[in-house]
C-alpha cells in the first residue's frame, strides 16, 4: 500500500473516531459500537476490492496489550485514596469483587449445562464476561449524578485489574490449587515490591528532567517492565495501577523531606500533562483495536442463532447479579446503575489470551463481540430510561 494512502487511512480512522465519540457523548451511544460496525464495513469494502490487510491476528492482541495497560494506568490516575473516599472504595471494591466472582460461577455454571466440558475450562471462558469495561461505562454515566458517576469510575477501574489478576490464578491453577496460591501470592508481592521502587525511581525522573520531551520516555519503561514481568508471569498490571495511583496520591506516600528530593514546584501541572497523555493514547490505540476487532469479524459469526441465545443468557445472568450486588454495595436507588455492566476491551483481549488447549469445544467465536455489543446496548437503554434521575 502506498504510504500516502495508509497516513490518510490511519489519520481518517481517528477523525472519524473522535467524531464518534462527540457523538456517543451527545447521544449516550458507546462509540465502540460505531467503530466495530465501521470495521465490519471496512471489511467489506476490502473485500469488494480486493485489498488484503496483513497481520490483523498478530495486531489485534498486540493492541489490545497496549490498551489494556493505558487503561489501568488511566484508571490508577483517576482514583483518589482520601480519608473521606474510604467509604466508596470499600463498597466499590467490594462490587467489582463480588461481580466478578458471581458473574464467572453463574456464566461458567450455563457454560457447564450447555457443553458438559470441564468445569475448570468452563470458569476460564466465563471469567472474562464477568468484568465491567471502564473505557466504555465511565463515558455512558456523564450526566449521573456525581455519586453515581464516581461509583461506577472507581467500580470498573478496580475491576479491571482484579479480573485480570484473577484472569492470571485461574491459568496457574490448572496444576495444582496450591501451588497456584503460593505462585500467584509470592508473584504478587514480587511485582508490588518492584512497584514500589519503580515509582520512586520514575517520580524522582520526572522532578529531575528537563527536556522537553519528558513523559513519552516514562511511559515506555512502564511498557518495558510489563512486558519484563509478563514474559516471567508476573502480576505486571498491579505495577502499572501501583504507579497510576502513587503519582496521583503522592501526598499519602511522600513525605516531608522525602517531598523535596522527589518533586517539584511544578508536579501538579506535570501530572495533569501525564494524565492527558494517557487518555489521548489510550483513546488511538482503542479506535485501532476496536476497528481491526469489528474488521477480523465474521458477520455470519454474529447472526448465528446459538450464539446469539448465548449471549442473550449471558446478558440476563449479569444483569441479574448485578442486581444482588448493587443492594449490598450501593446506598441508594440502584436505577439507572443496574444497566451500566458494558463488556468491552479486556473482555475480548482476554478470550484471545485463552491457551488453545483450555478452550471450550462448541463455543462460538462470535459469542464475545456479542456479549460487548449487547451489553453496550443494554447501558444505553437504562441510561436513557433513568437518566433522568441526577
Amino acid at each position: 500500500m502506498d504510504s500516502s494512502i495508509l497516513i490518510i487511512v490511519l489519520s481518517l480512522s481517528v477523525l472519524i473516531s473522535y467524531a464518534f465519540d462527540l457523538f456517543s457523548s451527545r447521544f449516550n451511544t458507546p462509540s465502540v459500537l460505531l467503530l466495530l460496525l465501521l470495521g465490519m464495513i471496512t471489511r467489506q469494502a476490502t473485500d469488494y476490492f480486493s485489498v488484503q490487510v496483513p497481520y490483523v491476528d498478530t495486531i489485534l492482541p498486540t493492541l489490545g496489550t497496549l490498551g489494556l495497560i493505558l487503561i489501568v494506568l488511566e484508571n490508577g490516575l483517576d482514583l483518589e485514596l482520601h480519608t473521606e473516599k474510604l467509604s466508596l472504595l470499600r463498597r466499590t471494591l467490594l462490587a467489582s469483587l463480588s461481580s466478578i466472582v458471581g458473574a464467572t460461577l453463574l456464566i461458567a455454571g450455563t457454560l457447564y449445562l450447555l457443553l458438559n466440558d470441564s468445569f475448570y475450562h468452563c470458569l476460564i471462558a466465563a471469567l472474562p464476561f464477568s468484568i465491567i469495561s471502564s473505557a466504555v461505562a465511565i463515558p455512558g454515566v456523564a450526566n449521573l449524578s456525581s455519586m453515581k458517576r464516581e461509583f461506577v469510575v472507581y467500580e470498573s477501574a478496580f475491576a479491571g485489574i482484579v479480573g485480570v489478576m484473577a484472569f492470571n490464578f485461574l491459568l496457574l491453577s490448572q496444576y495444582s490449587i496450591w501451588s497456584a496460591v503460593w505462585i500467584f501470592t509470592r508473584d504478587t508481592l514480587t511485582m508490588a515490591l518492584v512497584s514500589l521502587v519503580c515509582c520512586f525511581l520514575l517520580l524522582y525522573l520526572i522532578g529531575r528532567i528537563n527536556h522537553r520531551i519528558k513523559f513519552l520516555p516514562i511511559i515506555s519503561v512502564l511498557f518495558l517492565v510489563y512486558a519484563i514481568a509478563e514474559l516471567n508471569h508476573l502480576s505486571s498490571l498491579l505495577l502499572i495501577l501501583i504507579f497510576g495511583l502513587f503519582l496521583n496520591n503522592t501526598e499519602l506516600f511522600v513525605r516531608g523531606r522525602l517531598s523535596l528530593v522527589l518533586k517539584n514546584d511544578l508536579f501538579e501541572k506535570e501530572l495533569d500533562q501525564l494524565k492527558n497523555l494517557t487518555a489521548e493514547g489510550g483513546f488511538v490505540v482503542r479506535t485501532f483495536f476496536f476497528l481491526i476487532l469489528g474488521y477480523s469479524t465474521v458477520p455470519r459469526a454474529l447472526i448465528d442463532t446459538d450464539a446469539l441465545i448465548v449471549s442473550g443468557l449471558f446478558i440476563a445472568l449479569i444483569i441479574a447479579w448485578r442486581w444482588l450486588t448493587l443492594q449490598v454495595t450501593f446506598q441508594g436507588r440502584s436505577n439507572p446503575l443496574l444497566w451500566i455492566a458494558p463488556r468491552g476491551l479486556i473482555t475480548i483481549l482476554l478470550y484471545l489470551n485463552i491457551p488453545q488447549d483450555m478452550r471450550l469445544l462448541g463455543f462460538r467465536d462470535g459469542i464475545p463481540i456479542l456479549v460487548v455489543v449487547l451489553s453496550s446496548l443494554v447501558m444505553v437503554g437504562g441510561v436513557r430510561r433513568g437518566g433522568q434521575e441526577m
